[in-house]
């Protein structure tokens, strides 16, 4: 007789019926991706970049393959959270899943304004993206400065009606800080990893591959740095982590939840297999059965030394 497994977590409050959700930027909002996924079957969707007003992105070229991986320089192109909340939301509606909505704005108060619309929505979550230059800070992103993430992690749950997830950036020199002053400040979770920085350059035309010079690098190939921020940051805050980077297989996935990770997000595996997400459930509700588990929440952050 079989035992059943649990898959089911928690991230704020929020129960996913599995840890298995997708990034923000590589599944639009789901309504690209419902000819191929049971969108029913995911953990969340979590939505792209959606700001106060629309945001026409930065000039193409802006995405280029890699090495075990991409390089993109889209500038989080959305139509704004107007044209979100009457298109984009009423069709997650539809689906049992819990929906999270990344959030991006270029100053405190667009973020706020953003947010203040998604009130009365039907978004379960809200994923701040903090890797957004501050324009009145010079064009530094507000995740590369911890008062300025703690600052706009504290507004925006002053105004937030929903937990809010920080996402943070990797291009920092220690991610403990990052997580720990956006936790000081009110956030309900933190997602990393975002993009690294790369640049690619055609050496036969000596120019740059993207017309923005540099890039977020995403794929396997930032994978392992990935799992060792999830770690350190499991290991440096209390509330839940949602890790990402490079995440293709169940395998993956589960190196993340054994580094800390309560839920853990598939992003630029879906360009290539748009059911990569339904393999990963899969596959670790076969690892949970095979290794004789019953309940996922056991992995979350189990992994020790070498005996």
């Amino acid at each position: 007789m079989n035992t059943e497994i649990k898959t089911g977590v928690e991230i704020a409050g929020v129960p996913l019926k599995n840890p298995i959700m997708t990034a923000s930027g590589t599944f639009g909002s789901g309504m690209e991706y419902g000819d191929f996924v049971d969108l029913n079957r995911l953990g969340a969707v979590v939505t792209k970049g959606v700001a106060s007003h629309p945001w026409e992105g930065n000039p193409t070229p802006r995405v280029a393959e890699t090495y075990g991986g991409m390089l993109n320089a889209v500038g989080l192109q959305n139509p704004g959270v107007d044209v979100f909340l009457e298109r984009d939301l009423p069709f997650l509606a539809k689906y049992d899943t819990v929906k999270i909505v990344n959030v991006c704005g270029h100053s405190v108060a667009e973020y706020c304004e953003c947010v203040e619309k998604l009130a009365d929505s039907c978004a379960d979550l809200l994923e701040i993206n903090i890797s957004c230059p501050n324009v009145k800070e010079g064009g530094i992103a507000f995740g590369q400065d911890p008062k300025m993430a703690a600052e706009v992690t504290a507004e925006i749950k002053r105004v937030a009606k929903q937990p809010i997830i920080m996402k943070l950036s990797p291009n920092v020199t220690d991610i403990t800080v990052m997580a720990k002053a956006v936790e000081a400040a009110g956030a309900d979770a933190v997602s990393l990893i975002n993009t690294l920085t790369g640049m690619k350059i055609d050496v036969y035309k000596k120019q740059f591959v993207l017309v923005n010079r540099t890039g977020g690098l995403s794929g396997p190939a930032i994978h392992p740095v990935a799992v060792r921020m999830v770690y350190e940051a499991a290991h440096a805050v209390s509330i839940p982590v949602i890790g990402m980077g490079g995440v293709r297989t169940a395998e993956d996935a589960l190196e993340m939840i054994l580094a800390g990770a309560t839920a853990v997000a598939v992003g630029t595996a879906n360009f290539a297999d748009p059911r990569t997400t339904l393999h990963v459930i899969d596959g670790i509700e076969d690892y949970l059965r095979q290794t004789q588990m019953e309940d996922l929440r056991d992995l979350i952050g189990a992994v020790s030394l070498q005996s």
